[in-house]
């Protein structure tokens, strides 16, 4: 099964689609071992990872287009992706469409925010009219070349116009053919039960340690009507925090020792990276290879 078509079925199915968010290739792989049926990359997360830097539009779609095809590449798992504002204007949220399918994503959301834009839980937001998002949002489905490539439409109106804005906007973009609806930042579970209850389609839950929106159980999300939750930037703050605390460590003492209960093992690291699996891969090589060559002696002398 495709994956495109295998995310699809996962948000139209019964039971809500809990969607964790990674930031390499590495964390791509522990996500799928851990028995995630899908996982998210968002421009959060990889402005961190590959610039250390804030999520300001910083990264290019070429660039964020060559980090979903490296995770992508790493697991076999549907990749949902960050279309940002589509990079400009309607021709533009066209490229993004068949970049981002190229490299292999699952799906990807398309934002309402002006460019520059900034994290959804920062202040400072603002959004373009309703009916240019309108428009990139059109454009960006018809350049889809599989039709199960689902295109969420994302809206930061809450924020800058309020609910009733957010709402309207929403109504309008699902009319237009989005797939996946996601109201930014809530301020309560009033207006969480609001969004899933006025809008006409599966909608996303972003869970945000530290942000606007409640962070909730994945059960109350589930009875709250939200087809998604996401937690797109909990590993990448573990993985930081887990960072600090071993720099610190290893710049007093200048030592591993006593960090070691906190690290994983030499043999460890590598059956989660697969090195054995691609050992076994390369010997298969190796002695087809071998029996080839026999063979052609074996042909000469006859």
């Amino acid at each position: 099964m495709r994956r495109t078509t295998a995310f699809r079925r996962l948000i139209e199915a019964p039971e809500i689609l809990l969607l964790p968010g990674v930031h390499d290739a590495l964390s791509a792989r522990i996500a799928e071992q851990a028995g995630f049926s899908a996982i998210t990359c968002g421009g959060y997360s990889a402005s961190a990872t590959l610039l250390g830097a804030p999520d300001t539009s910083q990264l290019s779609l070429t660039e964020m287009a060559d980090h979903y095809a490296r995770l992508c590449d790493a697991v076999a798992l549907p990749v949902f992706g960050d279309g940002d504002t589509g990079f400009g204007n309607t021709t533009n949220a066209a490229r993004t469409v068949r970049h981002y399918e190229r490299a292999g994503l699952a799906g990807m959301f398309i934002e309402d925010q002006v460019f520059p834009k900034r994290c959804g839980h920062m202040a400072g937001k603002d959004v373009i009219p309703a009916a240019e998002m309108a428009g990139k949002l059109k454009a960006a489905l018809d350049a889809r070349g599989d039709p199960d490539f689902v295109i969420m439409a994302r809206t930061d109106a809450l924020a800058v116009t309020g609910l009733e804005d957010a709402l309207g906007r929403m109504a309008l973009y699902r009319e237009v053919g989005a797939d996946l609806l996601f109201v930014e930042a809530p301020r309560s579970v009033a207006d969480m039960r609001r969004i899933c209850r006025e809008l006409d389609g599966p909608c996303l839950a972003n869970m945000i340690d530290g942000g606007q929106t409640p962070v909730l159980p994945l059960e109350e999300l589930s009875e709250i009507g939200f087809a998604v939750a996401t937690y797109p930037v909990a590993a990448t703050y573990v993985v930081a925090k887990a960072m600090q605390d071993f720099m610190g460590h290893l710049a007093r003492g200048g030592t591993t020792r006593g960090y070691e209960d906190a690290m994983l093992t030499f043999d460890a690291f590598n059956r989660i990276v697969g090195l054995e699996a691609l050992r076994e891969r390369e010997e298969t090589y190796v002695t087809l290879a071998a029996k080839a060559a026999k063979h052609r002696s074996a042909s000469a002398v006859e």
